[in-house]
């Protein structure tokens, strides 16, 4: 069984829900392949801040989907 296939759902995602998460996903794996020594330090800031706005995304789905206004 895979890392994903083992994750309960906490609810129904709806397309959207998904795609962001999908995005987060594909930016992360993305990050975690580069060799983060051989980028310039320009495209570390790029990556830095798509990486923080894909973990606020992906948080305000959790937020989403508990209901939690914050």
């Amino acid at each position: 069984m895979t890392d994903e296939q083992s994750r309960t759902p906490v609810g129904p995602l709806t397309g959207l829900q998904r795609a962001r998460i999908d995005f987060a996903r594909r930016d992360l794996d993305y990050a975690r392949s580069e060799d983060l020594t051989q980028l310039p330090p320009a495209s570390l800031i790029l990556l830095i801040e798509r990486l923080r706005t894909r973990l606020d995304d992906a948080l305000a789905v959790i937020d989403e989907l508990t209901d939690n206004p914050n």
